[in-house]
């Protein structure tokens, strides 16, 4: 059992670096909720709860001190969540970050919707919200709450941002207000749009013929009935795929379109750790908005932390220690976890502040190299696969 407060100390320090802390029993609660859940390896206020050192004998009392928090709403999780984001940022960003938007659905009756920071194969939690609200479909002003969130954390950088999306986000409100935040964007949009170009008849995306593998690329045209634009278009019909892409830019668009667009895929490897292939979140009892809104908190603290974990360990040329692979095999979430529990139980170190490195990936997951054939063979002629 000495081993635990190992993890909550370091965390603790890890989250002392602002002072949006409203009550200092707060950060401490949140410190042993994330330790709980990287220990247990799930969600479960009765497993975080035996993890956790307190004069408390009784485990109910600490189970209540969780749900508590998860029910204060004096806990403003954007408040609380930025400033971490910023941190893990400070010390250098690439000059352009890669945001992506998207929704997931909770038991059939409750919508993630999460604005996340593309890093490496991951998507790292910048802001997020969580609905009473049985679709995947949500209203703009839902978007709009999310992009305010994220925004001053973002702001400070000298990079540029650019967000990409799918179709069920897509809407000409959303174009217009990134213009207004000065972002930039690749969004897939409906082939039921209307594309208006000059010199050509207006038509549906939907009646437009795209042979395998070869891209088109149209500048300065116009989308929907009301003509927005001017925007650029790259659409496309990968090899060996019945799907279509069609991605809309405020960039003149080309091959990079695509393999920009194709970032996005990573967000679904992060709603993955969230539910299977990571924390759990579906075997969770909670079934209010607000608490899992503060539960999100929590994972979205483990996640930052374990990703800037196993950033260090690769930089620090440790992968090996913790990956039986030859190449990278593992996501820096999990390298950056399996670290935690061999570093409890060996005695390494463990980071003690959040912090990104801004340097390119030097070592990008292969799970396989049958695999990764298979993901970096061209999408369209001259560009290969998102993996690539």
């Amino acid at each position: 059992m000495e081993t635990v407060p190992v993890l909550y100390g370091t965390l603790v320090q890890a989250l002392r670096c602002h002072d949006q802390w409203l009550d200092a029993r707060h950060l401490k609660t949140l410190a042993w909720m994330v330790s709980g859940l990287i220990q247990s390896e799930k969600i479960g206020l009765e497993a975080w709860a035996l993890r956790v050192h307190s004069r408390a004998r009784q485990l109910a009392s600490t189970v209540r001190r969780f749900r508590r928090f998860l029910d204060n709403e004096r806990i403003e999780v954007n408040a609380l969540y930025g400033p971490l984001l910023s941190q893990a940022l400070l010390k250098g960003v690439p000059p352009t970050l890669y945001v992506a938007l998207d929704t997931s659905l909770l038991w059939n009756s409750y919508c993630l919707g999460r604005l996340s920071l593309i890093y490496r194969g991951r998507a790292v939690p910048l802001g997020w919200t969580v609905l009473a609200h049985g679709s995947v479909s949500v209203s703009f002003e839902t978007y709009q709450q999310l992009l305010d969130q994220a925004a001053p954390w973002l702001f400070p950088f000298p990079c540029q941002v650019v967000l990409l999306a799918d179709r069920g986000v897509a809407d000409t409100e959303l174009m217009d207000y990134l213009d207004t935040l000065g972002w930039h964007w690749r969004l897939r949009i409906k082939e039921s749009f209307w594309v208006y170009r000059a010199g050509h008849k207006q038509r549906k995306i939907n009646s437009i013929r795209l042979p395998e593998g070869q891209p088109q690329f149209w500048q300065e045209v116009q989308i929907t009935q009301q003509r927005f634009g001017p925007v650029y278009l790259a659409l496309g019909r990968p090899f060996n795929s019945t799907q279509r892409w069609v991605v809309v830019s405020d960039q003149p668009t080309r091959l990079e379109t695509f393999r920009e667009y194709g970032l996005r895929f990573d967000m679904e490897e992060g709603f993955l750790d969230d539910k299977s292939n990571g924390f759990q979140l579906e075997s969770s009892q909670i079934r209010s908005a607000e608490a899992l809104n503060r539960l999100c908190l929590v994972l979205a603290v483990a996640t930052l932390y374990l990703v800037c974990q196993g950033t260090q360990v690769v930089q620090q040329g440790k992968r090996r220690w913790v990956d039986a692979h030859w190449f990278r095999g593992h996501s820096y979430l999990k390298i950056g976890w399996q670290w935690v529990h061999r570093a409890l139980r060996y005695g390494y170190a463990l980071l003690t502040e959040f912090l990104l490195s801004a340097d390119p990936d030097p070592e990008p997951a292969m799970a396989s190299k049958k695999q990764h054939d298979e993901r970096t063979q061209p999408r369209f002629i001259g560009i290969a696969s998102k993996a690539a």
